[in-house]
């Protein structure tokens, strides 16, 4: 099923410097993509059923591909039986998230891996499971393999940036036909189901919608209504096979004025002056700077925030180059280079008391000479209740 985008010899040496022997992976986007895109449509939205949970497990032993193994829930034999699985060992028999560690445990028996140190991901690992793996293998170390397993998607291969692309496209041209079709008195229920519907139409699975009106700074859907002169912030994640295009535009009821210009203006200025230091051997920390020293110059710095971070399969992904800023983890690869196929989003907004909530979300792979923009229409202000 599918290509793999990444390679052995390239995991073996991440287990290696990370001091694992084994793999036990658990959450469902590195089981997507370790297996090579399979995703299991049943618990594509939700996990629980009965009482537990779904848990895919994958178990890959360094060096060793052979003994790969997939514990699966018992409906996935028909994927595999239309479009197989590449690992050796299928195991299409769990229900939940203790008889699929059992199962999981078993096949580590079965091709003799009884002693040494197993990398599981703790975030997505629930307790009976680990309670269960412990005990069953007194003999093994369980050890963080989060790092591994990010390092390892870090670089996009070409079919990724493809993907990426075109969910960042696709999330785009919804967003331009939701504004266009939106007008006065379209409340922001309406306008976000509206583009629910434009992205599933698209083919892509909705995720959510951060949506503001006027000088409001809440994005929560409500049944405030869009009136004349006022902005719209439209700020959706959507993806494609389970790529993420995470964009945000701006739309203005009414022709924008000399103000909503100019604060426009302020975001992009910023926006521009971190994409400039985008290139492949660059430290991350660069697009960082750069970004923070335009915002610094700007008329409404003090309302102002700025940020970038990596992106793919998760929203917030390596490379990692701030610190709790949004989100909390560390800015571990702000002085490391960019490489060629990593792909980031860069974002700045504004909270202004009058105009609202003004901000630009861009999608960007590093190349060997820049950067290449995802999903690059729309940027400037999009005039709603045109269509």
């Amino acid at each position: 099923m599918g290509t793999l985008n990444y390679t052995f010899d390239h995991l073996d040496s991440l287990m290696e410097n990370a001091g694992l022997d084994a793999l036990m992976i658990t959450s469902k986007h590195n089981v997507q993509y370790l297996l090579g895109g399979h995703k299991f449509i049943f618990f594509s939205a939700m996990d629980a059923i009965g009482h537990g949970r779904y848990l895919p497990i994958l178990i890959y032993l360094r060096g060793d591909k052979e003994k790969t193994a997939y514990v699966a829930n018992t409906m996935e034999k028909g994927e595999h039986d239309n479009d197989p699985f590449w690992v050796p060992h299928f195991y299409p028999m769990a229900w939940g998230s203790v008889d699929s560690v059992k199962q999981a445990i078993a096949h580590l028996n079965k091709v003799g891996f009884t002693t040494g140190r197993i990398g599981v991901e703790p975030s997505f690992l629930p307790s009976d499971s680990h309670a269960v793996l412990t005990d069953a293998l007194p003999n093994t170390a369980l050890l963080d393999a989060t790092a591994v397993m990010e390092n390892l998607r870090a670089v996009k291969s070409p079919a990724e940036l493809a993907m990426l692309r075109e969910a960042s496209e696709r999330i785009t041209d919804a967003m331009r036909a939701t504004i266009a079709a939106s007008g006065t008195g379209s409340t922001k229920h309406q306008i976000i189901e509206r583009l629910r519907c434009e992205e599933t139409n698209r083919g892509l699975q909705f995720d959510y919608c951060l949506l503001t009106l006027g000088a409001s700074h809440n994005r929560a859907g409500s049944d405030q209504a869009w009136a004349k002169g006022e902005v719209l912030s439209i700020d959706s994640g959507g993806n494609l096979d389970g790529y993420i295009g995470d964009i945000c535009r701006m739309g203005v009821l009414g022709d924008p004025d000399a103000e909503l210009i100019d604060l426009l203006g302020e975001i992009e200025e910023i926006q521009q002056a971190a994409f400039a230091e985008v290139k492949a051997g660059a430290p991350g920390a660069a697009l960082i700077a750069a970004g923070q020293a335009a915002l610094a110059r700007q008329p409404h710095k003090d309302i102002t925030d700025f940020f970038g971070h990596g992106m793919g399969l998760v929203s917030h992904e390596a490379p990692f180059l701030l610190t709790n800023h949004p989100v909390a983890y560390e800015g571990r690869d702000a002085d490391k280079p960019l490489k060629t196929g990593m792909v980031l989003s860069v974002e700045t907004h504004m909270l202004h008391p009058k105009r609202g909530f003004i901000k630009l979300e861009d999608t960007l792979t590093v190349t060997e000479t820049g950067y290449e923009m995802f999903g690059t229409q729309g940027r400037g202000w999009n005039v709603g209740g045109t269509a």
